[in-house]
């Protein structure tokens, strides 16, 4: 499995381990590495525009903790580290269809320190 490693001044270092779920928006994210990008943050997610187009592969609007994911409707990269304003008491949910292309590996607590207009970066994991 590929990995990539998401980096700020607040986070450090951590690494995401790709998965399969949707392997053509994983290998189109992964080629465009390195992209660097300012945080939005929209309750315990972050989001940044990517230069990178997303089409619906397997796309789905409930997500776990710890996962990251393209968002489809407005090409972004999504960390979600808990629940979104659109959550329910039992599910975390996208704002729309995101395709998950990842899983975060450690604490994902480090999170909840990302400023707005933090700027972080991702690099492939070598």
């Amino acid at each position: 499995m590929k990995k990539i490693k998401i980096s700020s001044e607040k986070i450090g270092e951590i690494f995401v381990t790709l998965t399969e779920e949707n392997p053509k928006t994983a290998k189109a994210f992964y080629s465009s590495l390195p992209i660097e990008g300012r945080a939005n943050l929209w309750g315990e997610e972050i989001y940044f525009r990517i230069p990178v187009p997303v089409y619906k592969e397997k796309g789905r609007v409930v997500v776990k903790k710890g996962e990251i994911a393209l968002w489809v409707e407005s090409p972004s990269f999504c960390i979600f580290f808990g629940k979104t304003p659109a959550s329910t008491e039992k599910e975390i949910r996208a704002f729309s269809d995101v395709n998950v292309i990842g899983k975060i590996e450690g604490d994902l607590d480090i999170f909840k320190g990302v400023a707005q207009g933090e700027i972080i970066s991702i690099k492939k994991a070598l």
